[in-house]
Parts: C-alpha cells; sequence; structure tokens
C-alpha cells in the first residue's frame, strides 16, 4: 500500500475536524433557520435521542472490545477504551470556544452525537469495514442526529458532533490499519477461491 493511501484517513480526520470548527463559527451562538425548522417539525422523532443513550452505546463497545480481544487487534481494543471517553472531554473542552448555548447550556458541538458517531465508527472497523456495518453505522448516525437535533440541541451541534466524531473515526482507522494490511484475508471472514 502506498503512503498516501496509508495516511488518507488520518487527512480525513484533520479535514473533518477543521470542517466542524468551520459549521461552529459560521452558525454563531444561537439558532440557524433550519435549526428552528428541523425542530418545530422533529416533535413526534424526539425519542430518537435515545440512540445515544450509555446501554446501547456500552453495549456496541463492548462488542467492538469482544471482537477485537478474541482477534488479538489490540490497536482496535485501545481505540474502543481511549476514543469515546476522549472524544466526550474534547467535546467539554471546545464547547466553551464556540458559546452556543440551547436552554442554558453549551450546544455546539453535540458530545452525545461525537461519541455515537465514534461508536459508530468502531463498530464498522471491527467489522472489517462490511458493506452492511457501513450502511448501519450511516442509519444510526443519521436517526440519532435527528432525536439529538430536535431534543436537548440544535440539528448544526448534532451535525458538527458527526464531524468530530468523524475525525476520531479516521484516527481508529488509522491506529487499526496495519491490522487489516498485514493478517491473513480469512481472517476478516474473507474467503478465497483456489
Amino acid at each position: 500500500m502506498t503512503g498516501w493511501r496509508r495516511l488518507a484517513p488520518g487527512a480525513v480526520s484533520v479535514v473533518l475536524v477543521v470542517a466542524m470548527v468551520a459549521l461552529g463559527v459560521l452558525v454563531g451562538p444561537g439558532a440557524t433557520a433550519l435549526d428552528d425548522r428541523v425542530a418545530a417539525a422533529g416533535e413526534h422523532v424526539s425519542w430518537l435521542a435515545a440512540l445515544t443513550g450509555r446501554i446501547p452505546l456500552t453495549a456496541a463497545l463492548l462488542g467492538v472490545l469482544a471482537i477485537a480481544i478474541r482477534r488479538r487487534w489490540w490497536r482496535l481494543a485501545v481505540a474502543a477504551v481511549l476514543f469515546p471517553p476522549a472524544g466526550y472531554a474534547l467535546v467539554q473542552l471546545i464547547k466553551p470556544l464556540f458559546g452556543r448555548r440551547k436552554e442554558g447550556a453549551l450546544a455546539y458541538p453535540s458530545g452525545h452525537i461525537t461519541v455515537t458517531t465514534i461508536v459508530a465508527g468502531l463498530v464498522v472497523v471491527a467489522a472489517g469495514y462490511a458493506l452492511w456495518a457501513v450502511i448501519g453505522a450511516a442509519g444510526y448516525i443519521a436517526l440519532a442526529v435527528i432525536g439529538v437535533g430536535t431534543t436537548f440541541h440544535y440539528l448544526t451541534d448534532a451535525l458538527g458532533g458527526v464531524l468530530l466524531g468523524g475525525g476520531f473515526v479516521g484516527m481508529a482507522v488509522l491506529l487499526a490499519r496495519p491490522l487489516f494490511d498485514t493478517c491473513q484475508p480469512t481472517a476478516m471472514g474473507i474467503t478465497t477461491g483456489g
């Protein structure tokens, strides 16, 4: 694998974090017209915010850890243990820099969605980047964004969380990539003809 392909996930991480900062600066301290429209239309889907809860995310992380430990993918196990709390801690550190509030609380970017995106991305990595995992993770994140963006966050806060969480996922891919470059194809569940 060429050097630029190996480093691409890191470059994507940087782009996503820069996009998160740009979005935060662009939306400013209050609600946008889009935020108001989504909030008004979304009162019947607020239950989707439960997708960002501790129980579903912990269950998914335990699954990632089980796969990583079973397959001896120690780098992925480290990412699964460190990245979700690191993402949440970073959100708490940077929220005051944006100063955006909803109902008196700092709102941008959404820590709920940042952590949800990180966990969903780790599931994709643990599944060996299988298409079903990518589609499932994207759908899960989209539903969580709708739920969070219609309740205790603005939609744009949730989108900022997706961008920041995506940055962490890129770093997880960068960290875990040597696993998939050097392992036996059958270790990822890929069968070979012959």
